[in-house]
Order: C-alpha cells, then structure tokens, then sequence
C-alpha cells in the first residue's frame, strides 16, 4: 500500500484513540509520519508501531511555541511538511449556565485556539508543498458531528467544533491559489477511550447512554477508530485532490435523519 508514498504528514493527539489510528493508516499507506501528542511514552509507542520512517515529539497543540517546534522538527526530520492531521482536542459536557471563566478558555484553547495555532505554524510548509505537488499539500482538521449539528449539554463543546468547520471552509477559499486543501472530518462519538467523558452527556447510567446512542445510528453500529481513519486517508491522498472545503460524516447515516 503507497497511497501516501513521498509524503511526510504530522498528526497532533496521535498517541491513542483517532490520532493512533489515523498515524498508523498513514505509515501503512507510505507516508513519513510525525506523532505529535502531550504524552510522550504515548507518542513514542505509536512511532516504534509505525517503524523507520516515523518520529515522536512531545506537543501541547494550545501553546504556539510546542506546534512551532514540532512544524520545525518534522521538516527537520524527513524534510518537508505534505499532510498536517489537527487532531488534538478534548471532550467537554455540561449544562452552558455553570461554565465558568477558567472552563470557558480551557475548552476552546484545547478544542479551537491550538489547532488555529497549530495550522498558523504549518502553512508556510505546506504551500511549499503545493508548489511540488499537483494535487496540493493537505490540512486536515478533526472536528465533530457537534460542528454539524447540535444537542442539549454539549454547548460549549459545540461552538468549538462549529468553529473548525467554518475555519476549513474560509481556509479552503484562502488557500485555493497555494494549491493547499483544508477539510473536516465530522465523525460521531467513536470508540476511544474519549468516549467515557462523553456518557455523562447523553444520560444518568452509561449503559443506558450507549443503548440510546447506537439507537440514533441507521446503520446500527458504532464507528471504530479506523472507520475515521480510512475517511482521512482518502481526504488527504491525491485521490481528493479536487476536493477542499468539505466537513465530511463519519456517523452512520445520522446526519441523513
């Protein structure tokens, strides 16, 4: 499998979950992969998965000075920047009225501000990479079936997510004459080991939070991390080179109700 052959892509909150998942398909695939994430025996673990041609660097995507360097050390490391995956973020329920201050500028630092920051840090690199590459570098971004829709608890969590999606769809017209596409992925809740922190969200007893879930699903099952993974590769291949703006479902058929 090559599909990703010659290309050096930095994915941010890859040691576990959709992160793992995505940096694992994309070292399959060819690509020259950058684990970047705040745990670092996390992000070690996933680069020996992957083999040689992967590198791991502790990042906490909310400070611009960690994604400066981890943008640095992958262009440091195999040369160029071709895919940045902005995957890292957090969950966070809750009624709106409690949010306090403190809450407020933690979430959207961890779920909006850094993974601006983080995008600022690499588009110098990946209009570099749109000049070699005729069908484009890529900047991909993980959001939410939340940046689509919405549901009572979730508020804040909601506005994060809503912002990514009209971040990509701004960016792909700025980017547009660098040769540069920016999408979304908008997966449902997945089965990470975020989910637990979701449940709260959804009803009183867990067990009753996923019976109501997977009710809410029309293909009747919950995606796995790879399902996402499989989304992302596509997006940033050269197949979907004519492709840009798009936050595309990974849910189901749920957002087809």
């Amino acid at each position: 499998m090559s599909r990703l052959a010659g290309k050096v892509a930095l994915i941010t909150g890859a040691g576990s979950g959709l992160g793992r998942a995505v940096a694992l398909r994309f070292g399959a695939e060819g690509a020259k992969v950058v684990v970047a994430d705040i745990d670092a025996k996390r992000a070690d673990a996933v680069a020996k998965a992957i083999g040689a041609n992967a590198a791991s660097i502790v990042c906490d995507h909310t400070s611009s000075e960690q994604n400066d360097r981890a943008v640095a050390f992958a262009v440091e490391t195999f040369g160029a920047l071709d895919i940045v995956h902005n995957n890292a973020g957090g969950p966070f329920t809750g009624a709106f009225e409690a949010v306090d201050d403190a809450t407020l500028e933690r979430v959207l630092r961890t779920n909006l501000f850094g993974v601006m920051q983080m995008a600022r840090a690499a588009l110098p690199h990946l209009r570099e990479s749109g000049k070699r590459n005729p069908a484009g570098s890529s900047l991909l971004f993980t959001s939410s079936l939340q940046g689509l829709k919405a549901k009572p608890n979730f508020s804040l969590y909601t506005v994060a997510k809503h912002g990514i999606v009209g971040l990509v769809r701004s960016l792909a017209l700025e980017l547009a004459p660098h040769n540069v596409r920016a999408n979304a992925l908008c997966p449902t809740v997945v089965a990470t080991p975020m989910l637990e922190a979701f449940l709260p969200g959804m009803a009183a007893e867990p067990e009753e939070a996923m019976k109501r879930f997977r009710a809410t699903i029309p293909l009747g099952r919950m995606p796995e991390p790879e399902d996402v993974a499989s989304a992302a590769l596509f997006l940033v291949s050269d197949e979907a080179r004519m492709i840009t703006g798009v936050a595309l479902p990974v849910d189901g058929g749920q957002m087809a109700m």
